[in-house]
């Protein structure tokens, strides 16, 4: 939250009585968001020049309290940045910061310490349980990667509502996953390594498959590489990716594409249109969102999470083909249990899913 702030904003921040043996169990995205926004405002109407952030064990709750040194705004004043849609200079978010307390099952309120002439707002947020501390603590370390909103599944093309009716059970599919140099695809960051895997009339075709390094020409992230095992060694010599997508594509036409997280993967595809002169213009079902539509109550809807829910076996996590096994299986699972819930085309799928908080967080 410092970092952002101070780069985003430029205003200044101090820690004031962080607590370190305190962990929160939050959604860290849509949770920075709201205070960034809350910093933003309060710097741009208030003429606020610097906030500090405590943080203090409740009991079974934590206090993340923002300060600021001056006047304190009035209670309708809180309740008009709570319901407004989030929007941080040239960054906009159709979530509000009530939405992101809501979903954190917490609260939020303004507070003021007269004595010392300050004012904050406390965010009463879920604390984490010692286990999920050391869930938290792997996911640190690299073995699983952010959730990516940064591209819109549901601007589809005409071409791909030729499909909205056709009963899930009845598509045929490309389950992909692309494991990549880092995070950031905006940035600079390459795909490594193309695994795809096909689904046909409700049955997954493990022997029709797409399994392609690539050649980034760049380095290779050292946090990426603890993922997924690849190293520059296996790449050198590999095809580019400009030789790769074309393969890809025609293994993919004339089907529904299916990844886990696909907008972190699809980000990637269309930043290599120009390049390629491909469009992925294919329908896309993400089986994140679905889980979200199926088990709209769990804390976690990563691929390890949901594998474990429905009683699956991972095996061969985190190579590109690996995971789009997994995903594969995941969403063949996932197929009855969105049936029981009227979910049965491809249409209602789409609209689900486009309704879940998950599809609503935009980068």
């Amino acid at each position: 939250a410092q970092r952002r702030i101070e780069k985003k904003l430029g205003l200044p921040t101090k820690l004031e009585d962080v607590d370190p043996e305190v962990w929160v169990k939050v959604d860290s995205f849509s949770l920075l968001q709201a205070i960034s926004y809350l910093a933003s405002r309060l710097s741009d109407e208030f003429e606020v020049r610097e906030v500090r952030f405590r943080l203090t064990a409740a009991g079974r709750l934590v206090h993340l309290d923002l300060i600021w040194s001056g006047q304190a705004m009035s209670t309708e004043t809180v309740m008009s940045w709570e319901l407004e849609p989030m929007k941080i200079e040239d960054e906009s978010s159709p979530l509000t910061v009530r939405d992101v307390i809501d979903r954190h099952d917490g609260e939020m309120w303004l507070e003021r310490e007269k004595v010392r002439h300050r004012a904050f707002f406390r965010i009463l947020l879920p604390a984490a349980t010692p286990q999920e501390q050391a869930e938290a603590e792997t996911y640190l370390r690299g073995e699983s990667r952010p959730e990516y909103y940064d591209f819109d599944l549901f601007a589809w093309s005409e071409k791909s509502h030729a499909l909205d009716d056709r009963l899930l059970s009845e598509l045929s599919y490309t389950v992909f996953d692309t494991e990549t140099t880092g995070l950031n695809p905006s940035q600079g960051d390459e795909i490594i390594q193309v695994g795809a895997t096909r689904i046909l009339n409700g049955k997954l075709l493990r022997a029709e498959s797409f399994e392609q390094l690539v050649d980034p020409e760049r380095p290779l992230a050292p946090e990426s590489a603890k993922i997924h095992g690849i190293t520059s060694e296996m790449l050198r010599g590999q095809p580019t990716i400009d030789k790769v997508l074309p393969a890809f594509h025609a293994f993919a036409a004339d089907t529904v594409l299916i990844a886990h997280n696909a907008a972190f993967d699809m980000r990637f595809l269309q930043l290599k249109e120009e390049q390629t002169g491909l469009r992925f213009d294919h329908p896309v079902i993400d089986t994140l969102l679905l889980s979200a539509v199926v088990h709209p109550n769990q804390e976690s809807h990563r691929l390890e999470a949901i594998a474990e829910r429905l009683g699956l076996t991972i095996v061969g996590r985190h190579t590109a083909l690996g995971d789009a096994i997994v995903t594969a299986e995941v969403f063949l699972k996932l197929i009855p249990l969105l049936a029981e819930k009227g979910i049965r085309t491809l249409r209602d799928a789409r609209e689900a899913a486009e309704k879940t908080y998950y599809a609503r967080v935009k980068y």
